[in-house]
């Protein structure tokens, strides 16, 4: 329920009687402030800070219709039915609706009936949406998942560059992009492109506290994974991303035979199969969707408790964007990396068969390289996280595996130079395997027919195992000391950076391997910021509460036909076992509860406490 005719309608009274909440997130209020006052801005957000109120209360606050762009249908769709849960008048034009939907929804807008319109940026290049554009007032321009925009991103889609064109038109309509992973070339590409050259920009800070970073080197992946997801107990959603659709085919079906609930989901399936999957994982509690990164951008499930990369992302700005979809409730969450020298070898190859320019090849390898450096490095996840996006951080964070379990590091200077000397005197032509069987001296037909078992580094390694030089060799490919040319079907080759080792003694440490992953629970120590409410198990009354309350909210979500948590986020349904209220309109206090929620579903939910406190 929007304030009531005649009240003055400011940011703080949409925030409260709207949304529910006494008090804006970093950042908000001055995003918020400078759009109602009609300047453009750049913001830069981590997932889960609260982007979508940024626009979703100016639109509200100004005259007209704020025009969303958003490149993801599950995105509108998601926020639309938030928005309507909250008394708000939102609708969408995509795809997906039938014709008469549409120009129903184009005449509401056109009779000011519409507070928020999300719209595909491939439908506001249309000559129709256009010419709509010209019978509306808009109240602002939102460019969401901005980094679209830019070739230097990860998500690039070549619609959002003409996305200026139209936003040009209406050059007193305010304009914000908001994205959430941006390197310093990137956020130029993007306010340069989007002709934001005088735009505020605010940056806020990177870091996900409830969030705790774990790699791990791949061995037996799908045990591996299994054990993760055991770890978190049953009835917890979570995320598992693979490189190939081959993958997320098998490893869904896997899953389901070891009685887990599991959901395949890529750019092969039909589109009627990838939107019942969605709703399937978005509705209920416990799925475990396995996939590929087509999925994952606009989601907003906020309770999904972990994130698995089973196979390596391609880049730091990846890695965060795709990791960032845990815990956006705030709430502790767990991003887990297992990786190979396989999959090393795998992304380079994928660099060399890239066919764009020479400039755009250099940064994706710089990307990569940084991103594998993180992989293998000793320090703080979170600071070498935070450091690649410019954002200084105070380490020890306590809250990723380097600092819970500090990792050992070795001289392997000697070491290296047996093996880079070691693929110089093959040809540089042989892989790991074998250049491993030439050190430790396993003299196997295939060598003799070479003559390698008679070169000068034949057995010169015999002084650490096969398993201890492949972790060499993995992070001399990680650390750009090797190469390799898959074009060919070679092996390692040197680089400019080998010469440095071989011939100017530069010293090389190596981190040591940790320990396979085995079934028990890893230590997990809470990061210096998060924090949150929880249900104490020992309590059974409060127990007895909180499954109440989460009974009510998935039998009202399906009667409504949305996902639980646009009921209630599992946070406000905590804050009501904390501090139950003692009237009706108790409800109000608790974060996440506003005027039409209220009028909506409070009764239901009071009278669940009542039931509970007699």
């Amino acid at each position: 329920m929007l304030p009531s005719p005649g009240a003055p309608v400011t940011a703080r009274s949409v925030l409260k009687d709207v949304f529910g909440y006494d008090s804006f997130r970093e950042n908000q209020e001055t995003i918020v402030e400078t759009l109602i006052a009609g300047s453009d801005i750049f913001a830069l957000m981590p997932t889960g800070s609260g982007k979508s109120l940024c626009y979703q209360i100016p639109s509200i606050v100004r005259p007209g219709v704020g025009v969303v762009i958003s490149p993801l249908i599950a995105l509108m769709q998601d926020q639309v039915e938030d928005l309507r849960q909250n008394g708000v008048e939102a609708y969408f034009l995509n795809s997906s609706l039938p014709y008469e939907d549409a120009r129903r929804v184009e005449q509401l807008a056109v009779e000011g009936k519409c507070d928020l319109l999300y719209v595909a940026p491939e439908r506001l290049l249309t000559g129709q949406f256009q010419r709509l554009l010209d019978q509306l007032n808009p109240a602002l321009f939102a460019i969401d998942e901005a980094h679209c925009v830019s070739q230097w991103g990860h998500d690039f889609r070549p619609e959002y560059l003409r996305i200026a064109e139209v936003t040009g038109r209406f050059p007193g309509v305010p304009r914000i992009a908001l994205t959430a992973t941006a390197d310093q070339a990137t956020r130029f590409d993007i306010t340069s492109k989007l002709q934001l050259a005088n735009a505020k920009h605010v940056i806020a800070s990177f870091d996900r506290p409830n969030i705790f970073y774990r790699v791990r080197l791949k061995h037996r992946d799908k045990q591996q994974l299994l054990t993760v997801l055991k770890t978190h107990g049953e009835g917890v959603s979570g995320i598992v991303y693979v490189r190939t659709r081959k993958r997320v085919e098998s490893i869904a079906a896997w899953l389901t035979s070891q009685g887990i609930p599991a959901l395949p989901y890529h750019a092969g399936l039909d589109a009627a199969t990838r939107a019942d999957n969605q709703q399937q994982f978005q509705m209920h509690d416990g799925i475990v969707m396995v996939a590929t990164v087509a999925f994952g951008m606009g989601i907003d499930k906020p309770d999904i408790r972990c994130v698995i990369h089973l196979d390596l992302p391609s880049s730091m700005e990846a890695y965060y964007q795709e990791t960032g979809r845990a815990g956006r409730d705030g709430e502790p969450a767990t991003a887990w990396l297992f990786y190979s020298m396989a999959d090393v070898i795998s992304m380079r190859a994928l660099q060399q068969r890239s066919e764009g320019p020479i400039e755009f090849q250099a940064v994706q390898q710089r990307k990569l390289n940084a991103f594998l450096g993180f992989c293998e490095s000793p320090e703080c996840r979170r600071k070498t996280l935070l450091d690649y996006f410019g954002e200084a951080y105070d380490a020890p964070c306590n809250a990723c595996d380097n600092c819970t379990e500090v990792a050992e590091t070795w001289d392997g200077t000697i070491a290296a130079q047996k093996a880079l000397s070691c693929v110089y005197r093959t040809g540089q032509r042989f892989g790991a395997a074998y250049l491993i069987d030439v050190l430790t001296g396993n003299a196997t037909p295939r060598m003799q027919r070479f003559g390698h078992d008679a070169i000068s580094t034949f057995g010169v390694g015999t002084d650490l195992t096969p398993g201890q030089w492949h972790s060499v060799f993995r992070q001399l490919l990680a650390a750009g000391y090797l190469d390799t040319d898959l074009a060919s079907k070679r092996g390692f080759k040197l680089t400019e950076r080998s010469r440095g080792v071989l011939s100017q003694g530069e010293t090389v440490r190596f981190r040591q391997d940790p320990q396979p992953l085995t079934g028990s629970r890893p230590t997990r120590r809470r990061g210096r910021q998060a924090a949150e409410i929880e249900i104490d198990p020992s309590n059974p009354k409060a127990v007895a509460l909180w499954e109440s309350l989460r009974d009510l909210r998935l039998e009202l979500s399906k009667d409504l036909g949305v996902p639980p948590y646009v009921i209630f986020h599992d946070r406000t349904l905590k804050a009501m076992v904390a501090d139950p209220p003692t009237r009706r309109d108790g409800l109000l206090e608790i974060s996440g509860v506003g005027q039409t929620k209220l009028e909506r579903f409070g009764d239901q939910f009071f009278q669940v406490i009542e039931e509970w406190r007699e």
